[in-house]
């Protein structure tokens, strides 16, 4: 089945040293928009990136510590993400968010769309 629909994509860019309550942040994110029952959510670790710190984030550093770019993309109908993001302005200190507006389609399979010769 296809639908196609209207919606609001989020990219929230932080740093995986970001926390919530000593949880990481992107998986606090993540569990959050399951619970609202968001259409769907993805984390990106990035190479190289820079923020507000004005500090070069990379993955070839010397340093121990790890301390990436991360961003989570969020795509769901405008009504939904309006839902999230007061949850996201108490949990995010340090980031930044841009919100899009985008056309989406979601296709999905009922059981019998199966794909030829799955049982």
């Amino acid at each position: 089945m296809k639908e196609q629909f209207h919606a609001k994509m989020l990219r929230i860019h932080f740093t995986e040293a970001d926390k919530w309550k000593g949880a990481s942040l992107y998986e606090v994110i993540v569990a959050k928009c399951m619970e609202l029952g968001i259409a769907g959510a993805t984390v990106y670790r990035g190479l190289e990136g820079f923020g507000a710190s004005a500090r070069i984030h990379h993955a070839h550093s010397l340093s121990i510590s790890r301390n990436l770019p991360i961003m989570v993309s969020i795509i769901d109908r405008e009504e939904q993400i309006q839902r999230l993001l007061p949850y996201l302005d108490q949990m995010i200190a340090g980031g930044l968010i841009a919100m899009s507006p985008v056309e989406a389609i979601r296709y999905s399979r009922s059981s019998q769309d199966s794909p030829a010769g799955a049982k």
